[in-house]
């Protein structure tokens, strides 16, 4: 998924959010500060205290980091007390350190400490998301942008410790999806993350956020997901974007999700064919973008489509329900697609994260 509005070809998928994180970093480096929510969120370095282990079914939407809004705030009036937090990565081609939006005035640690902390306070907890499609395309994705297996692991490692987090995502797509020597170094990277984490008692979970075709992973998702069975790196969830199919046509994009959703449940049984069909769904994931989406009207997703997918999502049993994103569940721009503010449908404010909020359990 990506920053801002700029419309691409079936190819090239997910344009919303493109160049916000490089204008963050060029505020950066011109001393400018963040708007008064990212700044309020950053506190004191020291590691947060975690929240408790993360539910078997969740409803965590996207929360647009790079915006200055605080994610605390966003949490309490939409009611979703869980997170998936856009984005990490370096702040240039060939680093091994990665900060929020790969802006070097957003370290790890202190940013959003203090936000975290009041929606663990709350009951809730937020996800990091490494890469996206700004990374995914200027080679600041971590494990694109270094080379080195044990320094993506240590980037990854202290991100975990400073949040004291129970999840992590990795948002793959675009160039990304077809770098091979950086599918393969991450998912050696997670393994070494994976041990290090079960060494030290700690409870830490592992997702793919991938796009997809409306009848499943396309060939670049299968072969990050290939690759991390070869590499013996364990996946939980599988979270794919029900979105931007970009096929020329129009699409029904509750029952696209149930048919992507379906695809993928097939791909796994074929990776993991000792899991049972229960298990295999509760690997899944779906991100839905609610309104209109960047390929434009003949992909609105309705709040007629929340209720269906709602209805799926408990039916199959899947893990996550989440959406590009908070931030534009409102009805502030009708007609406008892709925004990254507003939905572009006429719609209550919250309407999608309060339809979503009771499968969280």
């Amino acid at each position: 998924m990506t920053e801002l509005s700029a419309p691409l070809p079936r190819s090239g998928r997910r344009p919303v959010r493109i160049a916000v994180a490089a204008i963050a970093a060029s505020a950066a480096a011109l001393g400018l500060t963040a708007t008064s929510g990212a700044t309020s969120a950053q506190a004191s370095p020291a590691t947060l205290t975690a929240a408790t282990a993360l539910p078997a079914h969740i409803f965590a939407p996207y929360f647009e980091a790079y915006t200055g809004d605080n994610p605390a705030t966003i949490a309490k009036n939409s009611g979703a007390k869980y997170l998936s937090m856009a984005f990490v990565q370096t702040s240039k081609s060939g680093s091994c350190t990665v900060y929020w939006n790969g802006d070097t005035g957003q370290p790890i640690g202190s940013t959003f400490a203090s936000a975290i902390s009041t929606i663990r306070s709350s009951g809730g907890d937020v996800i990091p998301s490494f890469g996206g499609y700004t990374a995914d395309t200027t080679n600041t994705e971590i494990a694109d942008s270094c080379t080195s297996v044990s320094s993506i692991a240590s980037a990854i490692e202290n991100v975990v410790s400073k949040y004291n987090l129970h999840r992590i995502d990795f948002d793959v797509e675009q160039d990304s999806l077809t770098n091979t020597a950086g599918i393969d170094r991450r998912n050696k990277a997670l393994k070494q993350v994976e041990a290090w984490a079960s060494a030290a008692g700690r409870s830490l979970q592992v997702s793919y956020t991938l796009p997809t075709n409306t009848d499943g992973l396309d060939s670049g998702g299968k072969a990050v997901l290939s690759n991390a069975k070869s590499n013996g790196t364990r996946v939980d969830v599988v979270n794919i974007m029900t979105f931007d199919y970009y096929t020329g046509g129009s699409h029904e994009m509750a029952t696209a999700t149930e048919t992507a959703g379906a695809g993928l449940e097939s791909y796994l049984h074929s990776l993991y064919p000792a899991k049972s069909t229960a298990q295999l769904w509760a690997m899944v994931g779906v991100t839905e973008m609610p309104g209109i989406d960047d390929y434009g009207k003949p992909e609105t997703f309705t709040e007629a489509d929340a209720t269906t997918v709602l209805n799926w999502a408990n039916s199959k049993g899947i893990n996550e329900i989440s959406m590009w994103a908070s931030q534009r569940d409102n009805g502030g721009c009708v007609g406008t697609a892709g925004a990254d503010n507003c939905s572009g449908i006429s719609q209550s404010t919250w309407y999608f994260s309060h339809k979503w909020e009771p499968f969280t359990s």
